[in-house]
């Protein structure tokens, strides 16, 4: 029946698995559910609300923010499995994380980036 096309007159109006209540979406036609897309939009929001209560963003803005999170945490990434690939180790850990880090962040933005990430682990610890 996939491929069938049936005549407006003979299509039944009949409710989804879903709950719905058999709208007119056309003959045999199934509600698609939109296709996820994973993004750091929510947590760029949520320190965007911490240094700046009163700003907002564009959402040009936001998926320039996030395509440049992404690009970070794929050179993070990258660095740390080829750290971990010499030292002939399977998992990456936060001491190739820190490595990493210290190698592609310039600077005192790797020193920033590197205590919190040391305060970041040391409260997780802790919640163990």
């Amino acid at each position: 029946m996939a491929g069938k096309i049936v005549p407006a007159k003979a299509a039944k109006k009949t409710p989804s698995k879903e709950g719905d209540q058999g709208g007119d979406k056309g003959a045999g036609a199934k509600k698609r559910r939109k296709a996820r897309k994973e993004t750091y939009s929510s947590y760029i929001y949520k320190v965007l609300r911490q240094v700046h209560p009163d700003t907002g963003i564009s959402n040009k803005a936001m998926a320039i923010l996030n395509s440049f999170v992404n690009d970070i945490f794929e050179r993070l990434a990258g660095e740390a499995s080829k750290l971990a690939t010499y030292s002939k180790k399977s998992t990456i850990s936060s001491r190739e994380i820190q490595t990493s880090v210290r190698l592609i962040l310039p600077g005192e933005l790797a020193k920033h980036a590197i205590s919190e990430g040391t305060k970041s682990v040391t409260k997780f610890s802790a919640g163990k």
